[in-house]
């Protein structure tokens, strides 16, 4: 195995010499069956790309910007899209491909994409035409690829999306309470790509076309494969030397290469010692130029599968160890292999945004579909993508892990060409773009002041727990490009539909103008997610103190250009550090300030992220993990997370029965009542199916009927013939 290579200016993704079948020319159309293979002369394809979404050719879909990226390399790209995974037969419909089958679940988890938080399975699919459900297998990833292994064996399986991004490591998987193999050992896949593939896809399909195999192809950054042990000359780092998570027990070596062995006891601490857990500094054993052929073991599946404290562990080394330019290899032992992961890839610069995002898109779903509607492409067709990344570090987001913190920027001319694109081409466009975004609006252009600190840097968060003063928060290009967008002929708005960060956008007051007064429509939704310093701290998100500030500015451009504009704030039930006190307060402050929320989003531990190791472990990994270190506090139970939303829709009716025993549990009675300082009133409205307050408590018959049909309850049979016969005035309790 060779090394990486130091980190370097990489090679342009476009300077490639083409593969031969470049001169067949543009497809329309990525073909979906052997008939569009006729059409544009093709025998086979070199490469075919399955996933679970409906094809929509447009650059906010991911198999969309692989494959228009691969046919830009001179392949021969297929879309097998929403395969029947009951059969092999739709894997063959395009024939056995040249290079590789390249898979993935589609622009969301799959997990994520057919459950609720509650697990509850959704009625719709918004990456689905009709939004018709149940269209995609759970772990697409995982099914896909055998299905493609079954249709065709020995063909070279790629996986990559954020399925598996995200699920490169042994991962705590929510849907079954367990941690998991790595989707690589699952998938029995070749090769996984991590994070923005471009770069990765592109050297991998061209070193296939030169005949090399999978098994030659080590040395890719953002790539994850599996080897029998670490190769001679490469430097091994024992993860507990970056950060000690205290001795084990029963006592175990985590590290074992041939199971989990016992370990030596620990010598007993010197007289007046003090006793718990040691942990080790940072200790920098290799040097800058051994960092290329550096590999860090962390514990392996085994043990982060038993032990949750280790499982903290190894979340926080993968977390320090992401940053391009200074994160090293990383090793996990899977039973007798190990899942060797690379550091990440380079972002992509300028140059090459601007080429990949003008690739020859049609822009619209593949006309298969006919006339049904797609919600995910119906909400984005007249929006552009001006960046990538995200340097907020929010730990309960995937888009860090996934896409990394360093902002990827397109041109200001690239992303006016693609307004008048849309402008000149798209059906039914009526002038109002509907978001110049990404995954947040305003970190166009943002970035760190040095690039030699920046590529030392192993802060997980750029903006906590404040801006970090390295930060370039100047958002003149932005404004800039909001000004010269909308002044384009024929455009007569500018909406942004992404994420405002708005502890960024205050430090920059002529921003939040040029938003309030020019890109919003009456509404704009931003995302404080809490306000107790408890479950913020867990979330590395600012104080409601940034939002008082944001919200002055706002309210005060909004009145100077004369509209009446209002925030929408979007708060998370049942977060890692959440206490039923820090609801009570979040409700009370939603009441105050005339909040109604229409729908809540409860925590939902997605694979990978930061909170989810808290909600996981009960540990803090934001910090150094050990057996003593810090408890979160994890509000877990189908209970606790309704009663926390529960608190979100303190105006719902249906709720109240559960917030009034919770405040009388709390010692907060003195919240239920009529008064505009309390919470929620004392009686029961009639039709909400609870009994008013009072009553006889419902039979168990009454309870199940209530639940699984809405219904109300039905007369009580059983009390008239347990209770004597009463006057007919006093058979019901009346409503206080």
């Amino acid at each position: 195995m060779t090394a990486l290579a130091p980190v370097q200016a990489p090679k342009d993704i476009f300077s490639h010499r083409k593969y031969w079948a470049a001169r067949l020319g543009t497809a329309p159309f990525l073909p979906m069956s052997r008939a569009e293979m006729d059409k544009l002369g093709w025998e086979e394809c070199d490469i075919i790309l399955v996933t679970g979404d409906a094809y929509v050719d447009h650059p906010s879909f991911g198999m969309a910007i692989i494959g228009r990226l691969l046919e830009a390399q001179g392949f021969r790209v297929g879309i097998i899209s929403q395969p029947d995974w009951h059969s092999v037969e739709p894997f063959r419909a395009l024939g056995r491909p040249k290079l590789f089958f390249g898979i993935t679940a589609g622009n969301m988890d799959s997990m994520v994409n057919r459950y609720t938080s509650d697990r509850r399975v959704r009625s719709d699919d918004a990456y689905t035409p009709n939004a018709e459900p149940a269209k995609r297998p759970d772990r697409s990833v995982i099914v896909y690829s055998q299905r493609a292994r079954e249709a065709y064996a020995g063909v070279p399986i790629i996986i990559g999306g954020i399925e598996a991004s995200l699920r490169r490591i042994a991962h705590f998987d929510y849907w079954s309470e367990k941690v998991r193999r790595s989707v690589l050992v699952d998938a029995k896949a070749d090769l996984l790509v991590y994070g923005n593939a471009e770069r990765a896809i592109v050297d991998i399909a061209h070193r296939l076309a030169a005949r090399q195999t999978p098994a030659d192809i080590t040395d890719i950054r953002g790539t994850a494969f599996l080897r029998a042990a670490v190769p001679e000359g490469w430097i091994e780092i024992d993860s507990t030397r970056i950060d000690m998570p205290g001795p084990l027990n029963p006592p175990m070596d985590p590290y074992a290469m041939e199971g989990v062995t016992p370990k030596a006891e620990a010598p007993a601490p010197a007289k007046g010692a003090q006793a718990g857990p040691q942990v080790v500094r940072f200790i920098r054993e290799v040097k800058n130029e051994d960092r290329c052929r550096s590999v860090i073991r962390m514990p392996a599946f085994e043990a982060v599968a038993e032990d949750p404290v280790l499982y903290a562990h190894a979340s926080r080394i993968l977390h320090v160890e992401s940053n391009p330019g200074n994160a090293r290899a990383l090793v996990q032992r899977h039973g007798d292999r190990e899942v060797w992961i690379s550091p990440p890839p380079i972002p992509l610069t300028t140059k090459e945004m601007d080429a990949l995002y003008e690739l020859p898109y049609a822009r619209v779903p593949h006309p298969s579909y006919g006339k049904a509607k797609i919600p995910a492409y119906e909400m984005i067709r007249f929006s552009v993508t001006i960046q990538r990344g995200c340097f907020g570090g929010c730990t309960f987001c995937s888009i860090t892990e996934h896409e990394g913190r360093i902002i990827q920027n397109r041109s200001e001319d690239s992303i006016i060409r693609e307004v008048e694109q849309i402008r000149d081409t798209a059906p039914g466009f009526t002038g109002v773009i509907s978001d110049l975004g990404g995954p947040t609006a305003n970190m166009y252009r943002l970035a760190c002041k040095s690039r030699e600190i920046e590529s030392s840097c192993r802060r997980p968060s750029c903006v906590y727990p404040g801006v970090c003063p390295n930060l370039n928060t100047d958002h003149a290009p932005l404004i800039r490009l909001y000004r010269r967008a909308r002044a384009l002929p024929g455009i007569k708005k500018i909406l942004i539909g992404s994420g405002v960060r708005y502890d960024l956008a205050v430090e920059s007051p002529e921003y939040v103008k040029e938003l309030a007064q020019h890109h919003v429509g009456g509404y704009l939704k931003i995302a404080p997610e809490a306000i107790g310093e408890g479950p913020l701290s867990k979330m590395m998100k600012p104080g409601v103190g940034s939002y008082y500030k944001f919200k002055e500015l706002f309210d005060k451009y909004s009145k100077e250009a004369g509209k009446e504009q209002y925030l929408i704030p979007y708060f998370i039930a049942a977060h890692p550090g959440t206490t039923d006190e820090d609801m009570l307060e979040l409700a009370l402050w939603l009441k105050h300030n005339g909040f109604r929320a229409d729908q809540v989003q409860a925590f939902l531990p997605s694979p990978m992220a930061t909170a989810t190791a808290m909600y996981q472990s009960g540990k803090n990994p934001l910090r150094k993990v050990t057996r003593a270190s810090e408890d979160v506090i994890i509000p877990k139970g189908l209970r606790v997370r309704r009663l926390h939303k529960a608190f979100l829709r303190y105006h719902d009716p249906e709720n109240w029965p559960m917030l009034r025993e919770a405040l009388r549990r709390m010692g907060r009675a003195d919240l239920i009542g009529p008064g505009k300082r309390q919470l929620i009133p004392a009686f029961q409205p009639a039709g909400t199916g609870l009994k008013p307050e009072g009553a006889r408590k419902p039979t168990k018959y009454q309870q199940f009927r209530t639940q699984h049909t809405g219904l109300p309850p039905a007369p009580q049979a059983r009390d008239r013939k347990a209770a004597p016969a009463k006057p007919k005035k006093t058979a019901r309790a009346k409503p206080r």
